[in-house]
């Protein structure tokens, strides 16, 4: 039996706000069981990722479900920022959404305003009848989930850099993500997201992103760039995957 009516609160956009290092992994494999098992390491957020990863309505709300059971707050990136997306994924209890390809401060506002009811936004009124509003048991959803719902966008396109500045100012974005692969892509160094160029214009865009107050997020995979960027702050941090660390572990098991 639910006895609090409103949203439930919203850990990890609380302490983004107030400018915690908020360490992750991705979650590429579709799988409850290891969206369960990393649920219990503690970490401060887990992303199931609709991208680029295997993952449709039913898979994401099992892993929701999984990461529920340790109270790990769950972030879901969803596949293209259309409005029917994001409102299909915070009526299944996303409350933190990671919107890719974010170019333009049109697109920011857009994609903040799909995760928001009116007046602040335009997502539809179905989630007292969904999982979100545990089944119409929590009667003040509505009222009070626009304050619970962190809207992370992502940019990661000479274009998006070029915009940045109005990007990280849009009203409703949270945080901005820098997506390093895609970035170093269009930079003209494709495959290498650790290019000195790369690397500089992402020091510089995570400098911007914090002068507008909003949070700057990106995910490295070694401990240098991880330390460098908790160093620079960085505090939506992703630090690997589940398919990194499985092929890691599996590879080291065929060397013994």
């Amino acid at each position: 039996m639910i006895k609090d009516t409103d949203a439930p609160k919203n850990s990890l956009k609380a302490n983004l706000a107030k400018g915690l290092c908020q360490t992750g992994i991705w979650l590429n494999l579709a799988s409850p069981l290891v969206a369960e098992q990393a649920g219990t390491i503690g970490f401060d957020w887990c992303l199931v990722d609709a991208e680029h990863g295997p993952n449709d309505l039913t898979a994401i709300r099992a892993q929701l479900q999984a990461l529920a059971i340790s109270d790990t707050p769950a972030v879901v990136r969803v596949p293209v920022g259309h409005d029917w997306v994001i409102k299909q994924v915070l009526d299944l209890g996303a409350q933190t959404v990671l919107v890719p390809m974010i170019d333009t401060p049109e697109q920011a506002l857009a994609a903040a305003r799909a995760c928001r009811y009116p007046p602040h936004g335009n997502r539809g009124m179905g989630a007292p009848l969904a999982r979100a509003g545990n089944f119409n048991q929590r009667s003040n959803y509505v009222a009070t989930a626009n304050d619970q719902i962190c809207c992370i966008v992502q940019a990661e396109t000479q274009t998006a850099l070029d915009n940045l500045d109005a990007i990280a100012a849009t009203p409703g974005v949270d945080a901005v993500f820098i997506g390093p692969a895609d970035l170093s892509a269009d930079m003209g160094y494709p495959g290498e997201p650790d290019h000195p160029e790369v690397l500089k214009v992402i020091d510089a865009a995570i400098a911007l992103i914090r002068a507008h107050g909003k949070a700057a997020g990106i995910i490295a995979f070694t401990p240098e760039h991880i330390e460098h960027y908790r160093k620079i702050g960085v505090s939506f941090l992703g630090v690997g995957s589940d398919v990194t660390a499985l092929q890691s572990g599996l590879m080291a098991l065929k060397q013994m």
